[in-house]
């Protein structure tokens, strides 16, 4: 499931949609981290396997500086074996120094932000250290 989500979705900050769904995603194969992430959930609960949202912030521990302000990441988990595993279809590959701030069922469960009215952020960074 993560290496078809991978490969089916192409990533770019200009596709971000609040209102995309996991068939949107599929079907138009473009999309931000969350859709990589609501994709695969979908897929994991069509097989009966048990899986939830995770979003937070994904540290740079062991990887090359990216050139690009830092942002919210989206990653997920499925229950096997009697533990929660992480998996990340956007990145495919593990990572380390992840900062889990909510889980739930999809990204309306867990919005990190919210905001009435005129507002902007123009800039934030999460440092990570390995310990």
């Amino acid at each position: 499931i993560v290496d078809y989500v991978h490969n089916r979705i192409t990533f770019g900050y200009q596709h971000a949609d609040a209102t995309r769904t996991a068939f949107d995603g599929h079907t138009g194969r473009l999309g931000v981290c969350r859709d990589f992430a609501h994709l695969a959930v979908a897929l994991c609960r069509c097989m009966n396997v048990p899986a939830r949202y995770c979003t937070g912030y994904l540290g740079d521990i062991g990887i090359p500086p990216v050139d690009a302000p830092m942002d919210f990441s989206a990653w997920f988990e499925v229950y096997l074996g009697g533990a929660w595993h992480t998996f990340d279809a956007r990145h495919n590959t593990p990572r380390i120094g992840r900062v889990v701030m909510a889980r739930g069922r999809d990204a309306t469960d867990v919005a990190i932000t919210t905001t009435f009215g005129t507002c902007l952020l123009s800039k934030f960074e999460v440092h990570t250290d390995e310990v």
